[in-house]
């Protein structure tokens, strides 16, 4: 029999008042996936999260963990099931030691022998007697991640959890959420720090004001975003001219001089027309290397069409094909 999957969202919709905060909302988070739920701020995130866990009701739509309504079926859907939403809280003047004692004592099922063995995981072990109210932004993020996997979660929600750190502790909790992946922990991680998404997720799902304008394989998303290639030449300024100037070659953008040369998407047939126009005009190629779109190329692709844009592509229902969407942009 198959396992149902840890997340699946079908239509969800959130209104206050006149606002629209989620706007038919699918998810499809699979066993054994690292999934970026990825948008700007204010684009419905958290909010989908909360009705996700059951937090909030949805105005419509509906929601299932490993096949279970949290509305339906209250604390039992959410077995196998940790996070948090938002910033994790934690009495500040307790020990880290102390917090994870105290919601142990909740957890029940063992969770408070498991104390030590979350702490060495996510590398708390010297400060688990510290209050936590010195601890560090980072220090409480790894805290709420510790209380986490004291429920052996099979799937691990995750509202932002590197938001307001430095590069180092950015570091660190990419290197623990891959650990825990590896371990086979299905991760759902919403965030806007787009390289972290790009080097941890297999499958994203991107939102905009409230819909969502992606979901699948990132490797399919940077596919569909077209070939890209940069280049480097002994004239960067004339380069760009031509470039510019040059029949399908698109998206063109430089701003000589720079040491890393120019940016355009064209196919191979393009490409070597261009190779031919700048030799004609006498500018050496330095380097010539393709590269696919990255991840924040997309996003801002997916997330910037203005309005004038969104309804020209709006089909016949009024809601908008992403495909096409990316498509135009590119």
């Amino acid at each position: 029999m198959t396992e149902a999957p840890p997340v699946k969202a079908r239509g969800l919709v959130k209104r206050y008042d006149e606002v629209v905060a989620v706007d038919h909302i699918d998810l499809n988070v699979q066993v054994g996936d690292v999934y970026g739920f990825l948008g700007p701020n204010g684009a419905g995130k958290t909010t989908t999260l909360r009705m996700a866990l059951g937090l909030i009701m949805p105005t419509e739509g509906t929601v299932e963990l490993f096949g279970r309504d949290p509305l339906r079926e209250g604390a039992r859907a959410l077995e196998g099931v940790a996070g948090f939403v938002e910033a994790p809280r934690f009495y500040p003047y307790l020990t880290g030691r102390k917090n994870l004692e105290l919601l142990a004592a909740l957890d029940g099922d063992g969770a408070n022998e498991r104390i030590d063995e979350v702490l060495q995981i996510v590398e708390l072990s010297p400060r688990g007697g510290h209050r936590v109210g010195g601890y560090s932004h980072g220090m409480r993020q790894r805290l709420g991640i510790a209380a986490a996997l004291l429920r052996k979660p099979r799937l691990l929600i995750l509202d932002e959890p590197a938001t307001g750190l430095d590069p180092a502790g950015m570091r660190d909790m990419r290197l623990l959420i891959r650990r825990l992946a590896d371990e086979g922990i299905t991760v759902l991680l919403s965030s806007h720090q787009l390289p972290e998404v790009q080097e941890l997720c297999d499958r994203v799902a991107i939102v905009d004001r409230g819909r969502v304008v992606y979901e699948g394989a990132l490797a399919d998303l940077r596919r569909q975003g077209g070939a890209g290639y940069r280049l480097r030449s002994t004239d960067d300024t004339r380069a760009l001219a031509i470039a510019r100037a040059q029949a399908g070659v698109e998206h063109v953008i430089g701003t000589p001089p720079t040491p890393h040369g120019l940016s355009f998407q064209a196919d191979e047939q393009h490409v070597g027309a261009l190779s031919l126009a700048l030799g004609a005009a006498g500018v050496g190629i330095l380097a010539l290397t393709p590269e696919l779109a990255t991840l924040e190329d997309l996003f801002f692709r997916l997330t910037e069409t203005n309005g004038a844009a969104g309804s020209e592509q709006a089909g016949a229902d009024g809601r908008e094909d992403p495909t096409e969407r990316l498509a135009q942009a590119s």
